[in-house]
C-alpha cells in the first residue's frame, strides 16, 4: 500500500499531471497488490479526475495480469472499465473474453453483448459491471438504487421489451426501468447482503439481531464497511430494531461486539467499528497496543478497560505473567506519582501478587491530600477502592468524604460517599453538610439537583427528606433554575431541571403544594414567573396547580394581575371553578401527551399526504389547543361567587328567582354563571337572554321575554338555598 496515499493526496489537491505521473511509475511495477490496486481506482473514480483520467487506466493491464487473487482480478477489471473511455479493440477483446469464462453457459450471452454494447464495440463503458446486472435481473433478487430510493426486489424482468420492474425501500408503488436507466443507477446485491435481508426479511434479520447481535453487526460491518455507533444506529434503529428498544439491544450488543475477535472496537465514540481479515485474540490485540508505549495514565486506563471488559483472559497464566512484568516495570519508573503507582498497585493486587496490598496501605496511611488524591483518579472503580480502603485506615475519613461528596464529578461515587455517612454517628454531620446547598444552591448546582432526585422519592429516608425539607429545596430548586438561564455552559442542566418540574404530569409539583402551605405555594409561583424556561403553558399549569390547593389564589391573582370589567368577568361558583381547572389539567397534561403519541403513531405510517390518520390527529391537537386556550383565558376573567357578592333586593348572579306568568303559573330559575349551568335543574347561565331580561328588576316588577309578560315576587341568595 505504498502508493496508496501518494495517489489520494494528488486527488484531493487535483493533481491531475501529479497523479499520472505516479500513475506511470504505477503501471511499471512488478509486485502487484491487489487491495491497494482496487484502492486506487476506487478513489480515482469517485473523484474529479475520472473522465479525464478514463484514457490512461488501461495501462494498468499487464500489471493486472499479474494478479493471483480472483476477487482482486475481478474487482480491478470491473473498474478498469468503469473508468475507460477509449473503447478499443483490446479492451473488448479482453472483455469479451473474460465473460466467457465467467459465463460459459448463458443462452443469453450474445443478446447481452448486445445490450452492453460489447457486439458492435463502439462504446462499452461499464461493459463488466453492466453484463454482471443483466445476469443478475431475475425475479426475487435484489439491487441498490444510488440515486436515493435505497434497496430494490426486481418483481418483472422482460429482454425483450429491455424493462425491469421493481418495488423500492423508500418509493411507494412499482418502478418501471428501462436497461439503460438501470445501466446508470442500479448495483446488484447478493441475498445475503445486509441491505437485501433488511428490505427482504426484515423479521429475520431482527430475530437474528436479537439472538447474535454480534453477528449482525459483523454483517452489517462486511457490507458497508466501517461504521461509528450513530451510523449503526441508522441502519438498524426502527429498520430492524424497534426505538423503544434500541438502547436496550444496544447495550447487549456492544458488550458481545467488544468480545468479537473479528471486530475491531473504537477507542472513541466518533471513531468507527471495523472488521478485520482475520480474528485477532484480545490478548494480542491489546499487547499490541501496549507495544506503542503510551504513556501513565493512558496505560492504567488500558489495562483497566481491558481486564474489565475481557477478565477470562487471566486464566492464560503465560498472559497473566506478562502483564504483570509490564506492571512492575512500569511502577519502577521514577517520575510516578502517588495516585498513578496506587492504581498500579490496584492491578497488582487483583492479580494476587504479594505484598501489594501493604503497600496500598502504607501509602494510603501517610498521603496528606486524600481528597486532591480521589478527583485526580481517572478510573472510578479505583475512587472507590481508595475511599473504601480510607475508611478502614484512616481517622479523619469523615472529613474525606464530607469534602468530596461535592466535589467529586461522578454521582455513583457521590451515592457511595452520602450512603456511607448517612450512618446514625454521621448523620448530623451530613445534614450540616447538606444544609449548606439551600444556603447557597449556586455553589454546587449539578450537586444540589442531584440531591433534590435524591429526596423527592416518596421512601427516601435521608436527610431533608420530610415534607418540609422538599419544600425547601424546591423552592431553592426554582431560585437555581432561575440562575442556570443566564449561564450558557448549564443549559443541560436547566433541561433537566425543566424535565423534573414538568416531569409525569408536573408530578412533583402536584406532590410538594399537597404539603406547602398558602404563602409557600404563592411563592413558588412567583419564582416560576421569573423562569424563563419555563413557557407559558408552564405557568399557567402551576397556577393551576396552586389553586386546586388553594382556590383562593384564583381571586388573588386576578385581583391582582387581571382587573376585569363587571361585563367581562366570568362568575362561576367554586365548584364550577374546580371543574374547568380539572378540564385544563386533562388537557394539558393527559390529552395532550396521548395526542402526540398518536400524530408520531401516524407519522410512522408513512407518505404523509394521504395519511388519514396523521390529519385527523393534527385536527385533534388543533382542537386541544383551540379549546386549552379558550379555557385558559376564561379562568383570567373567572370570579368564584360568594354570598357577599349577590345582591340581596334585586336580580343578579346568584340570585334564585321566583317569578309567574300572565296565565298564574309559578317558575323558579337559579342565575349563576355559564360553567354552573344546567337547564335541566332549572339553572341558567347569568349571560343567557332569560337571564339579561330580568337583570335588575325587584320584587313585583315585571319584565318581558319572547313576548310574554311576567312579574317577580320572590329573590333569594344562591347561597341560602343551598342544602
Amino acid at each position: 500500500m505504498a502508493y496508496l496515499k501518494d495517489f489520494r493526496d494528488r486527488i484531493q489537491n487535483n493533481d491531475y499531471p501529479g497523479f499520472l505521473k505516479i500513475w506511470e511509475e504505477y503501471c511499471y511495477g512488478d509486485q502487484p497488490d491487489g487491495e491497494e490496486m482496487t484502492a486506487v481506482l476506487e478513489s480515482v473514480k469517485a473523484s474529479d479526475l475520472a473522465r479525464s483520467f478514463g484514457i490512461h487506466v488501461e495501462r494498468i493491464l499487464p500489471l493486472w495480469r499479474e494478479l493471483k487473487e480472483t476477487k482482486y482480478i475481478q474487482d480491478v477489471l470491473r473498474l478498469v472499465f468503469d473508468l475507460q473511455t477509449t473503447n478499443s479493440d483490446e479492451l473488448a477483446e479482453l472483455a469479451i473474453d473474460y465473460l466467457k469464462t465467467q459465463y460459459p453457459e448463458d443462452p443469453l450471452f450474445l443478446e447481452k453483448l448486445r445490450l452492453i454494447g460489447l457486439r458492435n464495440r463502439e462504446k462499452f463503458p461499464a461493459a463488466i459491471r453492466n453484463y454482471e446486472l443483466l445476469t443478475h435481473m431475475a425475479k426475487g433478487n435484489y439491487v441498490f438504487h444510488t440515486a436515493g430510493w435505497g434497496t430494490g426486489e426486481i418483481i418483472d424482468v422482460s429482454f425483450v421489451r429491455e424493462e425491469i420492474v421493481l418495488e423500492f425501500e423508500y418509493v411507494v408503488g412499482p418502478q418501471h426501468f428501462t436497461f439503460e436507466k438501470a445501466f446508470k443507477t442500479l448495483l446488484t446485491l447478493p441475498k445475503d447482503h445486509f441491505f437485501s435481508r433488511r428490505f427482504g426479511d426484515p423479521d429475520s434479520l431482527e430475530k437474528e439481531a436479537r439472538e447474535n447481535p454480534s453477528e449482525t453487526i459483523r454483517l452489517l460491518l462486511r457490507d458497508l464497511g466501517p461504521k461509528t455507533a450513530a451510523e449503526i444506529k441508522n441502519e438498524l434503529c426502527d429498520l430492524v430494531i424497534p426505538a423503544e428498544d434500541w438502547n436496550r439491544w444496544w447495550q447487549t450488543a456492544r458488550a458481545k461486539v467488544k468480545k468479537d475477535t473479528k471486530v475491531e472496537s473504537p477507542k472513541e465514540l466518533k471513531e468507527p467499528f471495523r472488521l478485520r481479515e482475520k480474528d485477532v485474540p484480545h490478548e494480542v490485540a491489546f499487547h499490541k497496543a501496549l507495544e506503542a508505549k503510551p504513556d501513565i495514565n493512558t496505560t492504567i486506563q488500558m489495562v483497566y478497560t481491558f481486564l474489565r471488559d475481557f477478565p477470562e483472559t487471566l486464566k492464560n497464566q503465560e498472559f497473566k505473567t506478562s502483564l504483570e512484568a509490564r506492571l512492575k516495570d512500569v511502577l519502577a519508573q521514577e517520575h510516578l506519582n502517588d495516585g498513578q503507582k496506587l492504581q498500579l498497585l490496584f492491578f497488582l493486587e487483583d492479580l494476587h501478587i504479594p505484598q501489594s496490598a501493604e503497600k496500598i496501605v502504607q501509602l494510603l496511611e501517610h498521603m496528606p491530600a486524600l481528597s486532591d488524591l480521589v478527583r485526580n483518579t481517572q478510573v472510578m472503580a479505583f475512587q472507590k477502592r481508595i475511599l473504601q480502603k480510607a475508611q478502614k485506615i484512616r481517622k479523619d475519613w469523615v472529613d474525606i468524604y464530607l469534602d468530596l461528596i461535592f466535589t467529586v464529578d461522578q454521582n455513583m461515587i457521590r451515592d457511595f460517599i452520602l450512603s456511607e455517612l448517612d450512618a446514625p454517628e454521621t448523620r448530623d454531620l451530613l445534614k450540616q453538610k447538606l444544609a449548606s446547598l439551600l444556603l447557597h444552591p449556586f455553589s454546587y448546582p449539578d450537586v444540589f439537583v442531584w440531591y433534590f432526585q435524591k429526596i423527592i422519592d416518596a421512601k427516601s429516608k435521608l436527610p431533608f427528606a420530610s415534607h418540609e425539607g422538599k419544600n425547601d429545596f424546591f423552592e431553592g430548586l426554582l431560585i437555581l433554575l432561575d440562575h442556570l438561564e443566564q449561564k450558557a455552559h448549564y443549559r443541560d442542566l436547566a433541561k433537566k431541571v425543566i424535565a423534573l418540574i414538568t416531569g409525569d404530569r408536573y408530578k412533583i409539583v402536584r406532590d410538594i403544594m399537597q404539603h406547602s402551605s398558602l404563602e409557600e405555594v404563592k411563592e413558588y409561583l412567583l419564582l416560576a414567573t421569573k423562569c424563563d424556561t419555563l413557557t407559558d403553558h408552564d405557568i399557567k399549569i402551576l397556577h393551576s396547580l396552586g389553586e386546586v390547593v388553594y382556590p383562593e389564589l384564583a381571586r388573588l391573582r386576578r385581583d391582582k394581575d387581571r382587573p376585569a370589567t363587571e361585563d367581562q368577568v366570568i362568575w362561576t361558583t367554586q365548584e364550577g371553578y374546580l371543574k374547568i381547572q380539572a378540564r385544563i389539567q386533562q388537557i394539558a397534561t393527559v390529552e395532550t401527551v396521548v395526542n402526540a403519541r398518536e400524530i408520531e403513531a401516524a407519522r410512522a405510517l408513512g407518505d404523509l399526504r394521504e395519511n388519514a390518520e396523521f390529519k385527523a390527529a393534527l385536527e385533534k391537537r388543533d382542537r386541544l389547543q383551540s379549546e386549552l386556550k379558550l379555557l385558559s383565558d376564561q379562568l383570567g376573567k373567572a370570579r368564584v361567587l360568594t354570598a357577599e357578592d349577590i345582591p340581596a333586593d334585586e336580580v343578579g348572579v346568584g340570585s334564585v328567582v321566583l317569578y309567574r306568568d300572565e296565565k298564574g303559573a309559578h317558575h323558579r330559575l337559579t342565575l349563576l354563571g355559564p360553567w354552573d349551568a344546567d337547564p335541566e335543574q332549572n339553572i341558567f347561565s347569568f349571560q343567557s337572554k332569560l337571564a339579561q331580561a330580568m337583570k335588575g328588576k325587584t320584587v313585583g316588577e315585571t319584565f318581558e321575554f319572547q313576548g310574554e309578560r311576567f312579574t317577580i315576587f320572590e329573590i333569594n341568595n344562591y347561597f341560602d338555598q343551598k342544602p
